[in-house]
Order: C-alpha cells, then sequence, then structure tokens
C-alpha cells in the first residue's frame, strides 16, 4: 500500500498501469506502466513482464525516454511493441516497429516510416503480423509516401484539404494521411547487410483505394489468412454508419461482408478454427430509440448471422473465445461493476448462445486475455477502491487472484459505500459513496454530487481523471449515482433517459442526492454539484432548475444544443439523436437567466468532442444573462479556467494539479465559506512566498559555481 493522496505532487506522480498481453504459450504476461517524466511535465509508458504463476515481482522489460507502447506476441513469443525512441539511424517521426527477440538480447527496430506506425496485431498460429498505419493519399507505395511525406516537412505545410467528413477526431486533426493495414514483409533491399541487427522488413499494403473508410478495429484470424475490421460507409447529408470487412492478408484486397442501412456492425473475434466471428450488432439510434447491441455469431463461409445474447441485457463485449470453440468470454457494465462473462454457442440447426457470469466481486474488467488451456483468464481490473491491476481469474469457480503488479494500491483517506434509493417513478437508483474518515453525525461531512459523463457509462472503476478521493482527503463525501442512461442497468434504463436529459436523468440524481443528504454523516446544508462533459452538460442543467447547491463545477460541458450538434467531431452519432425537439426543451442555455449559483466553467481548447465555443458561450451568456452579473467594476462570482493546449480532459500533469486546486478552492470558498487566496501561483495571481536569505545565498552561490 501506498500514499498518493496526501499532495498532488504525490498523486500525479503515482504510475498507471493499463492493457495486457499474453504469450502463446501463456508462460509471459505483459502490461503497460506509465510513470512521470524527468521533466513532470508528460508520462512515459514502459512495458512490465508479470509472473502469470502470482510468484516472482514484476520486472521492468523497457526503459527508453520516449516510452514504449501497445505490446503484442507474435507467435513464436517474440514481443512486438511502437516506439518514438531512437536508433543508430536516427528516429523522430512518430512510433516505429520494434521487435523484443524471445531467446533474449537487446529490443530492435523491425520498421521505421514517415508518420510513424499506429497499432501492432499479431496471428496467434501464425508468423503474420499486422500493422495500422497513415498513407498519404498521393502515394501508391512507401517510397512515394515518404517522398510526400518529406515534402510537407520541408515546406512547413500543415493544411489540409478535405472531400468528406469526418475532418477531425477528439483532439487533432484528420488528413492528409489515411489509415490502412498492412502487414510486415519481406526484408528490406536498401537494408544494411553488414549491420548484426536483424533487417528491417517493409509493409505491404492491404487495403488499398479504402482511403477514410477504413474504420480500424482489425482482429486476425488464428491462422493469419485474413483479417476483419471496421469500415465505414458514407451516406447522404454527411451521415455514415458501419459495417465489417474481409481483408485477404494473403493476396491483399478486402471486401465488405453484409451492408444493412439500419444497422450499425462490430467486428470481433475469430474463432479458433477460423469458421466463426462474433460479430456485434446494433440498430441505429433515432431520437425515438436508443441502440441496443446484441453480439451474434458469423458464419464467415455462408455469412450467416445468428443473434446469441438477445435474451441479456447487457452490453456484452467479446473479450477471447475458449480454446474448444464452445463459447467465448466478454465483459460487460452491470449494476455499478464490470464482471467476466462466458457466452455459450449451443450449435445446432437453430444457433444460440447463454451467457453465464463468472466473476462477482466489486470491480470492473477492462482487459482480459485467456490462457491456452481455456482454464484461467488474466484481466485488468479496477474499481473505486484501487486503480487498475492484473488479475488472474479460476474460469471454473470465478475466484480471482491479485498478481505481483509493478504497481501499489494506495491507501484510501476514507471508505467506499454503495447507496440506493427509489426515483419519482419508482425504478431503483444506485450510486456509490465515498466518506471521509471521520464523517459522522457528530461531523457530517459537506457533499459534492459528481455526475459522470458519456452518457452511455457508468462509475463503475477508477478514473484518474475525476478521482474522489482527492476530494475525501480534503474532508468532502463524494456522491457517484449513475442515473438513467447509464449502462449496467439494462435496456429500459438507458430509455428512461433517451432524447430527454433533462428529465429523468436530472430527476434520477436529484432523487438520490436527497437520499444522501438525508444521512446523519452528511451536511445537507454544504452541498455541491459538478460534472465533465455529458456530466457537465447535467451540472449546466442543474444550475438552470435549483438552487439547491453552493457551488457548480461544469468541465467541458454541453450548453447549446443546436450548436453542439454540428460542430463536435462525432456529428452524425448526435445528430441521429438530438432532434429538434431535443434541443428546444432540453438545452441548458434556454434557462441561464435562473442561474443564481456561482459556477467554475473549464475548458480546454483542443477539446473537438465538446467544441469551445460551448464554453465560451456558456461563459459569456453567464455573465450577460444569468442572475448572478457581472459587478461594475466589470469582476463576477462566476470563473472561468481555460487551457489552450489541452483536449476534453487535462491529462499534462502541471495542469492536473492546477484543475485540482482551482476547483477545490472555488469549493472550498463557497461551500465551506474559506478564502480563495490560496490560488496556485503558476497562474499568476498571486506573488510566490520569498526565498529567504539562507536559500538565497545558496541558489547565489551555485550559480557562480
Amino acid at each position: 500500500m501506498t500514499e498518493i493522496f496526501t499532495t498532488l505532487d504525490q498523486y500525479v506522480a503515482a504510475p498507471r498501469l493499463g492493457g495486457l498481453a499474453l504469450s502463446p504459450d501463456g508462460d509471459r504476461l505483459v502490461t503497460t506502466v506509465s510513470t512521470l517524466n524527468t521533466k513532470k511535465d508528460g508520462y512515459v509508458t514502459a512495458l512490465w513482464e508479470i509472473d502469470p504463476q502470482g510468484e516472482k515481482p514484476a520486472r521492468r522489460l523497457t526503459r527508453s525516454a520516449k516510452g514504449e507502447a501497445g505490446p503484442a506476441f507474435a507467435t513464436n513469443g517474440d514481443l512486438y511493441f511502437t516506439s518514438a525512441r531512437p536508433d543508430d539511424e536516427g528516429g523522430e517521426d512518430g512510433n516505429a516497429l520494434w521487435c523484443l527477440p524471445a531467446a533474449g538480447g537487446e529490443a530492435y527496430v523491425v520498421n521505421r516510416r514517415a508518420g510513424g506506425v499506429s497499432s501492432v496485431s499479431c496471428a496467434a498460429k501464425a508468423d503474420v503480423v499486422a500493422v495500422v498505419a497513415s498513407r498519404l493519399p498521393g502515394a501508391s507505395t512507401e517510397e512515394e509516401h515518404e517522398r510526400l511525406h518529406q515534402a510537407r516537412k520541408d515546406s512547413a505545410v500543415q493544411a489540409i484539404l478535405h472531400d468528406a467528413y469526418p475532418v477531425r477526431f477528439w483532439d487533432h486533426d484528420l488528413g492528409p494521411a489515411r489509415s490502412s493495414l498492412f502487414v510486415l514483409g519481406d526484408e528490406s533491399a536498401d537494408d544494411d547487410a553488414t549491420s548484426l541487427e536483424p533487417a528491417r522488413r517493409v509493409l505491404r499494403q492491404i487495403t488499398e483505394d479504402l482511403g477514410t473508410r477504413f474504420g480500424g478495429d482489425v482482429h486476425i484470424s488464428p491462422d493469419g489468412t485474413f483479417a476483419l475490421f471496421a469500415l465505414r460507409v458514407p451516406e447522404a447529408n454527411a451521415d455514415q454508419r458501419y459495417t465489417v470487412a474481409r481483408a485477404d492478408l494473403v493476396n491483399g484486397g478486402w471486401e465488405p461482408l453484409f451492408d444493412d442501412a439500419a444497422h450499425n456492425y462490430t467486428p470481433s473475434i475469430v474463432s479458433p478454427d477460423g469458421r466463426y466471428a462474433i460479430i456485434g450488432v446494433s440498430n441505429r439510434p433515432t431520437p425515438q430509440q436508443s441502440m441496443r447491441p446484441v453480439l451474434h455469431l458469423l458464419d464467415l463461409g455462408s455469412r450467416q448471422l445468428s443473434p446469441l445474447t438477445q435474451d441479456a441485457d447487457l452490453w456484452l463485449t467479446p473479450a477471447a473465445w475458449l480454446p474448444d470453440g464452445s463459447g467465448f468470454l466478454a465483459l460487460a457494465d452491470q449494476d455499478g461493476r464490470g464482471p467476466v462473462f462466458r457466452v455459450d454457442v449451443q450449435y445446432g440447426e437453430t444457433l444460440t448462445g447463454r451467457t453465464v457470469q463468472i466473476t462477482e466481486e466489486d470491480s470492473t474488467y477492462s482487459d482480459l486475455r485467456l490462457a491456452p488451456d481455456g482454464k484461467t483468464a488474466f484481466g485488468v481490473r479496477a474499481s473505486y477502491e484501487f486503480p487498475a491491476e492484473v488479475a488472474r481469474i479460476d474460469l471454473a469457480t470465478g475466484q480471482t487472484q491479485r498478481l505481483l503488479n509493478p504497481t501499489e494500491r494506495p491507501v484510501l483517506p476514507g471508505s467506499l459505500t454503495e447507496v440506493e434509493t427509489q426515483a419519482e417513478d419508482g425504478v431503483r437508483v444506485r450510486g456509490w459513496l465515498a466518506l471521509p474518515s471521520g464523517a459522522g453525525p457528530e461531523a457530517p461531512a459537506p457533499l459534492l454530487l459528481w455526475i459522470h459523463g458519456g452518457p452511455l457509462n457508468s462509475w463503475n472503476a477508477w478514473s484518474w481523471r475525476w478521482n474522489p478521493w482527492l476530494a475525501v482527503q480534503r474532508g468532502y463525501a463524494v456522491l457517484l449515482p449513475d442515473p438513467a442512461l447509464s449502462t449496467g442497468y439494462g435496456q429500459d434504463f438507458i430509455q428512461r433517459g433517451w432524447n430527454s436529459w433533462g428529465d429523468k436523468p436530472y430527476t434520477d440524481l436529484m432523487s438520490i442526492t436527497d437520499a444522501v443528504v438525508a444521512r446523519e454523516d452528511i451536511d445537507q446544508n454544504r452541498t455541491a454539484a459538478m460534472g465533465g462533459s455529458f456530466g457537465g452538460y447535467m451540472a449546466n442543467w442543474v444550475a438552470g432548475h435549483t438552487d439547491r447547491f453552493k457551488a457548480i463545477v461544469t468541465h467541458a460541458s454541453l450548453w447549446a444544443l443546436d450548436q453542439f450538434g454540428p460542430t463536435t467531431d462525432m456529428s452524425p452519432f448526435w445528430r441521429r439523436q438530438i432532434n429538434a425537439e431535443m434541443e428546444a426543451q432540453h438545452s441548458p442555455h434556454w434557462h441561464v437567466e435562473n442561474i443564481v449559483t456561482p459556477m467554475l466553467v473549464i475548458h480546454g481548447d483542443k477539446d473537438y468532442r465538446v467544441p469551445i465555443g460551448e464554453g465560451l458561450r456558456l461563459w459569456y451568456e453567464l455573465l450577460e444573462k444569468s442572475g448572478l452579473p457581472m459587478d461594475a467594476d466589470g469582476s463576477t462570482v462566476h470563473r472561468f479556467l481555460y487551457f489552450p493546449d489541452e483536449n476534453h480532459w487535462i491529462l499534462k500533469p502541471q495542469h492536473a494539479k492546477i484543475w485540482y486546486e482551482v476547483v477545490f478552492n472555488f469549493l472550498d470558498e463557497h461551500v465551506l465559506g474559506e478564502s480563495s487566496d490560496s490560488l496556485p501561483v503558476e497562474l499568476g495571481l498571486t506573488a510566490p512566498p520569498a526565498k529567504d536569505a539562507e536559500s538565497a545565498e545558496k541558489t547565489s552561490a551555485s550559480a557562480e559555481g
């Protein structure tokens, strides 16, 4: 156990684990761990090996200053990964493909190209390695791509001429290079024959002439002869949908497997014998109906799709086929947790599936790998009591064992309990409540209502970005509720809030808040609300519909729905469900004049999911129209924390510290009535403390020396 919540410096320096790769023989388990870089302005990811038997301590495999990511084992045990670290031939232009040999020795570059590679995946039973990388549209060969890339670089041109949608994603611009699927080919003819390292290999493009329609999400067949991937299908009026395509990894080329304008299709795992695959099928959302994904079995010979999980009221994600092909493992949100499930495939004239829950613990699994014997699985799990860690699962009993991880569990400054209530329509609404140590009838804690984003999401696992324990350390209780639209409570629970965000999601939040403030260990007179993304939308909606809270924090929030819909990077998705009626009845900006609660607005300029225009308009209209107008000197009780170089979330460690310090300062002022003069000096609003004479003298002597 380790202490990370006493100071923000401790918190941002805490190592963070994620991802998992298992060797074909089941003897090696590799994960990634991110730690602060030397400048403390970012994180570096390294590869670590964990003993699958839980006997030996974890050991670090890589140590470069640039970091390594995306580990994938080849069938011979070699470990491939991507990294921007240089080698003897340089390398400053994106991630190269590297290999750490199973036989031992140093890692070496397998392929380095202009623009780098995005990801790598390997066939389970064949020497086939697939790579996703981008190529400029004017190039038909890697050599032409190199020349075009260098021409743009030499000319310092960043302009992009688009002819299709989308044009950007999350926090980066799309194009002019376009993602494609490649396989690792023969040795390069230009390689140095005198080098002691293995010869570099070329990439052979598989999905030529696909352009912007390549959707990634690649799944290779065990024998390496083909791969399934997501195919984007453009439609009229800038709409789009997704289907599944099959790529021939031997001869090249690709073809769509089916086409249905009423559904979206998601590729997934291929069976051990290569005859079947699991495909996610979901109706396309409309303002009247939410999507409902159902897993289907695809017969790759006949291309017949058969539903498997239509009777399971879960949004299941396939993880791994059982070795005998009798079923597969899957993950899903469920009641504030994320268990491991097994779906038994019952073959016959009519194919059916039976879904069985395996794990019962209070945690959520995000990644899963199956041992070759089919009796054991390894997963990355987390809960609100501990961050991501690797565990071993006995599939027969559901019993789990925490392996010897490279990271420790932190010491929590309080306790976690489950809370629930009945909403106004009688539906059960539940959540997690994090309580500070010492909270009780004699010392009730102030309450923070934290509203999750999504909205198709759930508070069911540790978050480094929105961590309640930092607030608990300062004496706050934090309520993490799952209102209507949350996943893990069945399709009807999602439909309750569909296209009416200001209705059941809002009333659910108020109902569970009422239940929690009625507790003896909660101070009902000192409360605040906060949320990010959709949670920010809800924070804005709360601000315009009640004055019960002392302060409201809204991060990366939706404010004017008619503006948000066509400007987000995912417009087709949102425009299919947010109609004119929704914009007229459920847009927070219509209620700005009712806002009488101090608000802290936070937004990053590189946020393309909820564009900065939402934050700018919210800020201006708060000052122009809210019930807390500007003072005569132009100041206001509201605050706007702006990050010019951050995206939807605040990721740089120095900025994460500023985020938490400003948020807690704002809450302490309005909820606790404390002074607001403790803002971080990095904002330039307060002078840093002067150095004492002895310190100044040492500094001067050091400079002279």
